[in-house]
């Protein structure tokens, strides 16, 4: 027998900046985003999310703007790509064809830029355009809800979904860059703002007891979204979000092991069950609660804590009961979760505010009594 065996290391290295008012003749991010392909002038199109433009109707004329304040750095592609917002745009990817259909006409090639303008939906589908597109287009991602900035928008996952399953095909790739600009949250409604926070209760859960605690006492501040509140809130997250990609060993998930998908294996079954009705956020409460109560019976965590998590999702305004809860076929979305991960289950439970360990077993009554006492709002006491 004869053998090579092929070894090789890449460096995946991309900024996330948190800004306000990118568009600004004045302000040089993107400009710096564009220089790292070096100085000259880059050929961008423009992907915009269209519920966006509802909320920010002067957006592309700033844009345009900005480009001719710096003609010799940015070539803009017009007209700019419109994108349909929300869940439809991963169901029924369209536009995900209309992409492909730019890069031709507008000749996009690996050395242009696609700069999607988005939420995380938006984000997810074209950032899967832009990486199967000519086997990847340089992708400057600009997320404009809050759980986009930071979570779905700041990671290196992109995908739309097919058949009915959430994100089966999809693409590991690292973005270009990624601009978090604030200002662009401010046409967000009420219940779009709330949805981001429950990946930050996520995240301080398994990850950082102290920003947990910063959580639970600012829970009334961040529902009524305190400006204040809510940036420190969307940093925080996405700097343990992308601590853990770094750190982890595994920003592929190659492994078994989703310590980041705590609450998610149940969210993501009662999403499809709703028909996208409840958003990926209000999904995630749930699924944030039902698993912190298994917890809680498997005497993991203490009725302290079990209290203190379920005090800061309904304070913050999230309803932790659903008919997709009581539609859930437990045994299955175990299953399909199952599969999703390769074979194996692995399944992230809290052993203190802070902390997490994986099991590769659910206790299937107690599971099934949990979801009771949630769907019966009966909390230990």
């Amino acid at each position: 027998m004869w053998q090579i065996h092929q070894a090789f290391t890449m460096t995946h290295e991309f900024p996330v900046y948190f800004n306000r008012d990118t568009f600004n003749p004045e302000s040089d991010v993107l400009l710096k985003v564009l220089a790292f392909a070096g100085k000259k002038r880059h050929r961008v199109l423009p992907v915009i999310d269209d519920q966006v433009l509802k909320g920010h109707p002067d957006l592309v004329e700033r844009m345009r703007a900005y480009a001719e304040a710096h003609a010799d750095r940015i070539e803009l592609i017009e007209p700019p790509l419109m994108v349909r917002g929300g869940e439809i745009c991963k169901n029924d990817p369209v536009e995900v064809d209309e992409f492909y259909q730019r890069t031709q006409t507008d000749r996009i090639d690996r050395h242009s830029f696609a700069l999607v303008i988005g939420g995380g939906a938006v984000i997810d589908a074209m950032g899967y355009a832009a990486a199967t597109a000519h086997r990847g287009i340089r992708l400057i991602r600009m997320p404009t809800t809050v759980l986009a900035q930071n979570d779905a928008g700041i990671g290196v996952k992109n995908a739309i979904n097919y058949r009915g399953r959430k994100n089966y095909l999809g693409t590991f790739a690292a973005p270009y860059a990624v601009i978090n600009d604030y200002d662009l949250l401010s046409s967000l409604s009420e219940r779009d703002s709330r949805c981001g926070i429950a990946e930050a209760v996520k995240v301080a859960l398994i990850r950082d007891g102290e920003f947990f605690h910063w959580l639970h006492e600012a829970r009334h501040r961040l529902g009524e979204f305190e400006p204040k509140a809510m940036e420190h809130m969307i940093a925080r997250c996405a700097e343990l979000h992308l601590n853990h990609i770094r750190t982890s060993g595994d920003p592929f998930e190659q492994g078994s092991a989703r310590p980041l998908d705590f609450g998610h294996w149940g969210a993501h079954r009662m999403e499809e069950l709703s028909n996208s009705e409840l958003r990926h956020g209000e999904a995630v409460a749930i699924g944030i609660a039902l698993d912190s109560l298994y917890s809680h019976a498997m005497g993991t965590i203490d009725t302290r804590t079990l209290l203190a998590i379920r005090d800061t999702l309904e304070a913050v305004g999230f309803t932790l009961r659903h008919p997709a809860l009581e539609a859930l076929d437990i045994d299955a979305a175990l299953q399909g979760f199952r599969e999703h991960l390769g074979g194996e289950l692995c399944i992230t439970l809290l052993t203190s505010a802070g902390e997490a360990e994986e099991v590769d077993h659910i206790d299937l009554d107690t599971m099934h009594q949990c979801r009771r006492q949630l769907l019966e709002n009966q909390w230990p006491s």
